[in-house]
């Protein structure tokens, strides 16, 4: 049994037990988050698509940590004037401990 949910603008695959890293949730450590937004399902090889999302599902998992993606920098650079910048950027994360997923 596998879902796809979205979370912070983005999709991902899980299944129980996984570990995934999503944008920050401002919630501590330790909490219990609920995931409503279930964009499918996959459960004894029958799929439920939703429109778009599953009605009655979720995904619980269990906040494990806050981290820091690793640092992106980017370089900007204009020709013949001499002029340079560059900048960089580590990304909040929350790693989350998926427990169980309910289909509705």
């Amino acid at each position: 049994m596998y879902a796809i949910i979205r979370s912070g603008g983005k999709q991902y695959r899980v299944r129980q037990g996984d570990r995934i890293n999503v944008d920050q949730i401002d919630l501590p450590e330790g909490s219990d988050v609920v995931l409503d937004e279930v964009l499918i399902i996959e459960e004894d090889e029958q799929t439920k698509v939703g429109t778009p999302l599953v009605n009655g599902a979720s995904v619980s998992a269990t906040i494990e940590a806050h981290i820091r993606d690793k640092k992106v920098t980017y370089f900007h650079y204009k020709n013949k004037t001499r002029q340079k910048r560059m900048r960089g950027h580590r990304q909040h994360l929350t790693s989350l401990q998926i427990n169980s997923i309910t289909a509705g």
